[in-house]
């Protein structure tokens, strides 16, 4: 066998070998993208959706990104299984469900699955503003929800004023002109 064949061939099965997967992730990557379904860790499966409905109330979708949009659900899922104390996860619970309930009662729906965001964007509301303790775990859900919006990267560095590495000080100009209105990330 020619020397020069033996090395052109080679170099092409080599070429092939490199090729392949290139090309085979490339097809992949154009597939359709399936909507990934979220399963909560700790809450149970109608907890986990009346939790994100609630989070889109607190922090609807308007010229930024809603609260489920940037994932504070699973954050709070998270956050209440590992930081929270028994009582205040029991209290969370329950906050849940019922609010769960009342926007059941309210609509005539029969599960929690059949629930829109706007079936339960008027039982927080109403929640948030009575008075008394049973609803008052509504005001610690809302502060959590905010808490962790703000903590998200992605509205760290796309919704509020983000420098990574902070240039000149200047200490007096309006917001307005330093970040057109936006409060610092960091």
């Amino acid at each position: 066998m020619d020397r020069r064949k033996a090395l052109m061939q080679m170099g092409m099965s080599l070429g092939y070998v490199v090729a392949v997967p290139t090309f085979v992730s490339i097809l992949q990557s154009c597939e359709d993208k399936k909507e990934e379904v979220w399963t909560p860790t700790f809450f149970k499966a109608a907890q986990g959706l009346t939790l994100v409905h609630v989070v889109d109330s607190i922090l609807p979708k308007t010229d930024t990104p809603s609260a489920s949009e940037v994932n504070v659900h699973i954050f709070l899922d998270g956050f209440v299984a590992d930081v929270m104390d028994v009582k205040q996860q029991n209290d969370f619970k329950k906050t849940l469900d019922a609010i769960a309930q009342s926007a059941l009662a309210k609509s005539n729906k029969k599960e929690v699955a059949e629930l829109t965001q706007k079936d339960v964007e008027p039982v927080v509301r109403e929640f948030l503003e009575a008075k008394g303790k049973e609803n008052a775990f509504v005001k610690k859900i809302r502060e959590l929800t905010i808490w962790g919006y703000k903590c998200n990267e992605y509205v760290g560095e796309k919704v509020l004023a983000y420098l990574p590495i902070p240039g000149e000080f200047i200490a007096c100009d309006s917001v307005e002109e330093l970040t057109g209105g936006k409060a610092w990330s960091i």
